[in-house]
């Protein structure tokens, strides 16, 4: 092969030329700028915002963060009630107030609830 020949520079020329549009197509198929000739940038028109609404969705995000924060934090704290020691005591004395006694023996005086008739 000539390495000086037309047809190897040929080659080079299409062999670059077939690089530049790949790179275009795969940055296109993305969503990155494209580039121009001489390395300059074409911003895609569908793509970019206007500031108003850039800055819109930035306070909406920064609201959503600080909800998400306060969530955390509510968690946080709900997790440490369920998971402490005296919650589950309390439960445990709540279930033993519906349980009836077992006692067999009599401990108190029992209580007459009839009404006394007067003579």
């Amino acid at each position: 092969m000539d390495w000086g020949g037309p047809e190897f520079v040929l080659a080079i020329i299409a062999l670059s030329t077939l690089g530049w549009i790949i790179n275009n197509w795969i940055r296109a198929k993305h969503g990155y700028p494209l580039e121009d000739e001489l390395f300059g940038k074409t911003e895609r028109t569908d793509v970019t915002r206007n500031d108003e609404e850039t800055r819109k969705l930035r306070e909406q995000n920064q609201q959503l963060r600080d909800l998400m924060e306060r969530m955390e934090d509510r968690m946080i704290v709900l997790e440490r009630i369920v998971t402490d020691k005296g919650y589950t005591v309390a439960e445990e004395i709540e279930a033993l107030r519906d349980k009836p006694a077992r006692s067999t023996r009599d401990n108190g005086t029992p209580l007459s609830f009839e009404k006394k008739e007067k003579a």
